[in-house]
């Protein structure tokens, strides 16, 4: 079956929206203990693999990440999700969200549009839904697409560049200055992952503020 991406995807030549290096950091000191909590949910199986797929596709459908949309979409239709579900996550569609899996799409969602700081009443919501666990496997597969969204936006630039395509509003500076500085620091912030996990720091950063305030 052949991959069909959603056009306003694969003819993109504008960003959705971009992130600073220090977001880049911020979002990688979670990595360590996102991919363990993803690596044991894949020995446990307590969340469905299809599920977390069609979070991260959530995630990256907010974020507008070109190479990340089109590498988990391969990922999803190897794993048995048809291309018409793909497109509509994709696409920000809502026509094969399961009910019973609504609330944790709607909260990655809000996850991507808070740039990763989501408020602490949107989490607490979904761990009364799935549970405290299952939460944290929800959680933890948005972690991980920020992550990988923030750096394939601009390497999804930087490529489109190279094909002529340039995208509006960047600059050949901008992309390999994310795309470099975001190697060089990565080792730094997943040493400050692990540091955190050894004294105890959640995984985890809530926005405990309320709508009205």
């Amino acid at each position: 079956m052949n991959l069909t991406l959603p056009k306003s995807i694969s003819s993109r030549i504008e960003y959705k929206r971009t992130f600073s290096l220090w977001e880049m950091y911020r979002a990688v000191v979670f990595v360590p203990r996102a991919m363990s909590k993803l690596i044991g949910n894949k020995k446990s199986k307590l969340v469905d693999k299809n599920f977390v797929k069609r979070l991260q596709l959530a995630v990256t459908e907010v974020n507008g990440c070109v190479m990340c949309s089109y590498g988990h979409a391969k990922m999803a239709l190897r794993q048995g999700m048809s291309n018409e579900e793909i497109s509509s996550l994709l696409s920000g569609g809502d026509s094969f969200i399961r009910n019973e899996e609504a609330k944790a799409i709607m909260f990655v969602q809000h996850f991507s549009d808070s740039r990763g700081y989501p408020k602490k009443y949107a989490y607490n919501s979904i761990v009364k839904e799935y549970g405290e666990k299952e939460a944290g496997i929800i959680l933890s597969a948005a972690q991980m697409m920020i992550t990988g969204n923030m750096y394939g936006i601009p390497l999804s630039a930087f490529q489109s560049r190279l094909k002529g395509k340039p995208y509006k509003d960047s600059s050949l500076f901008y992309e390999l200055g994310i795309i470099i500085a975001g190697i060089l620091c990565l080792p730094i912030a997943i040493v400050h992952g692990f540091l955190r996990g050894l004294i105890g720091l959640p995984n985890e950063r809530l926005d405990k503020s309320t709508d009205d305030e």
